[in-house]
């Protein structure tokens, strides 16, 4: 076991007995609170203050006017397990223990996913060591319960939600997980996946008793509630807008019926569930998240929390790629029609910027000058070392970490400077590799998918942000430096295995390379 593990309790007792033995001076400010928001899904030009036209979301809108907009940050994966994994363990794909999406296997109807093991140190345990309440809301995906992996032995006190990631295929499901329990939400569950060739399409066919995103909400505010005399890290992996599409007919009422007039019903042709006006159920399903967002930062303005907390929202990849049906992206979301990568290439599943380019926003009051932008490139692997600091924890001394301290960016500094390049290595979609160093970006695609990769991409992001115009040919000195530093930083995952990169093939690309 981690010996930072096993230090977890005493380190929690010294940090309690040394809170309440410290005078606290009047001018003292306490620990900040913690909520991270993860939408699932959200692409990069899917909010009003990112540049979306059509879709409403004031609640997210208003928290970048009062905070900073991050204009380059990434996810650490294209998908959702390794975003996660990246997120909760500071390490990049290079180096995490989760590279793709990969159920555990044990039998179960809803398994979950591969664990992370017991010797990873979360984000959630160093802040729970440093004296504050734990809870996590929604979806987590990084190992089922009674695992190494679930967030109940990962540093939250507190969990609810949807363990498996399968199962928040739908939004009433059979059951959620209330910290590792399974719990029936409801009696007659409606399957994340249909198909209706022929006939009317009704929304109500695909709903149920309970929706699992408000019951979610709900526990997420009694955690606040509870704990809104302590410091408290509260992690929200919404499950919006991830298909199927099953939002609330209020907001489906909110957009024109004139949008769905040409491509009419959804009848599940691309995966997951039937939808009869399918453009305005997913606007609905922004528009959903966007009022959980602004539910809970009423909490905390009712409890008198807003100043002295930090709130960060973002998502965990880029939105719903297209699927055999061009007219209808999987699940019949419209993220073509709505612009929803903001014009950047690619959507989930790529490496290209619209698969990671993520919005990103901060709060902080009195910290966070409101209504700034950072340029700043970041992702998922920074918020580790940020928060820990944020919040005075210790950083495990055993645990490599790959981000950096975004704590002066927030607040209109410099970045401190990346001893390695950005980095995404992942197992899924054929195998690919992404390299982000300055400007420059590198890709390559198909490292498991064939017998030999395609060739290395590069692009100039500061004259080209779409990644139109591959200029690997123009400078093969810089793909081979980046190609190097990537092999020489990259660890083997043996539950996530690249042939290509993990035996000979590595050490012969490696005696080749010509480092300038």
């Amino acid at each position: 076991m981690n010996s930072f593990k096993l230090w977890l309790p005493l380190l929690v007792l010294i940090v309690i007995d040394a809170q309440s033995a410290r005078l606290v001076r009047s001018d003292e400010r306490a620990q900040p609170n913690i909520v991270f928001v993860l939408a699932d899904d959200l692409g990069y030009g899917e909010l009003g203050c990112y540049g979306q036209q059509k879709i409403k979301t004031p609640n997210i809108d208003e928290l970048a006017n009062q905070g900073i907009r991050f204009t380059q940050h990434y996810s650490g994966a294209p998908v959702c397990a390794p975003a996660r994994c990246t997120l909760m363990t500071g390490q990049n794909l290079a180096h995490a223990e989760i590279r793709g999406n990969r159920d555990s296997g044990n039998g179960r109807i809803f398994p979950g996913q591969w664990p992370i093991t017991d010797e990873i140190v979360t984000i959630a345990e160093v802040l729970k060591a440093a004296g504050y309440a734990t809870g996590a809301f929604g979806k987590w995906g990084l190992g089922p319960s009674n695992s190494s992996g679930s967030p109940i032995k990962q540093g939250f006190d507190r969990y609810y939600g949807y363990n498996c990631q399968r199962n928040a295929h739908s939004y009433y499901p059979p059951f959620l997980d209330s910290d590792e329990k399974e719990v029936r939400i409801n009696a007659y569950p409606v399957p994340g996946h249909d198909k209706k060739p022929e006939g009317e399409i009704v929304a109500d066919d695909y709903r149920a008793e309970n929706y699992a995103p408000d019951l979610i909400l709900d526990e997420a505010l009694k955690f606040i509630d509870k704990n809104k005399n302590q410091p408290f890290f509260l992690y929200l992996p919404f499950v919006e807008p991830h298909v199927s599409m099953q939002p609330p007919q209020k907001w489906i009422d909110h957009y024109p019926q004139a949008w769905d007039a040409e491509n009419g019903a959804y009848r599940g042709q691309n995966g997951y569930l039937p939808h009869p006006r399918p453009r305005a159920a997913y606007a609905a399903m922004i528009s959903d998240l966007d009022e959980h967002v602004g539910t809970i930062l009423e909490r905390l303005k009712k409890h008198g929390l807003e100043e002295n907390t930090i709130v960060v929202f973002t998502s965990d990849n880029g939105p719903t790629h297209g699927g055999s049906d061009p007219r209808f992206h999987i699940g019949g979301a419209a993220c073509t029609f709505f612009e929803s990568a903001g014009g950047l290439k690619g959507f989930k599943g790529s490496c290209y910027e619209g698969g990671i380019r993520v919005p990103c926003i901060v709060r902080w009051p009195g910290k966070v000058t409101p209504g700034t932008e950072t340029t700043v490139p970041s992702y998922f692997p920074d918020w580790f070392p940020t928060l820990a600091r944020i919040a005075g924890g210790q950083l495990p001394p055993t645990q490599p970490l790959d981000g950096i301290d975004l704590t002066d960016v927030v607040q209109g500094g410099p970045a401190p400077h990346r001893t390695e390049p950005m980095i995404w290595d992942f197992n899924g979609y054929g195998g690919i590799v992404a390299i982000r160093e300055g400007r420059w970006k590198a890709v390559r695609r198909d490292l498991i998918k064939g017998k030999q990769p395609l060739s290395w991409e590069l692009y100039d992001l500061e004259l080209d942000r779409n990644e139109t115009e591959d200029v690997a040919m123009n400078h093969p000195e810089i793909v081979k430096r980046l190609e190097s530093t990537y092999l020489n930083t990259r660890t083997i995952e043996p539950d996530f295995p690249v042939p290509f990169l993990d035996h000979d093939a590595r050490a012969k690309i490696k005696a080749t390379l010509e480092i300038k």
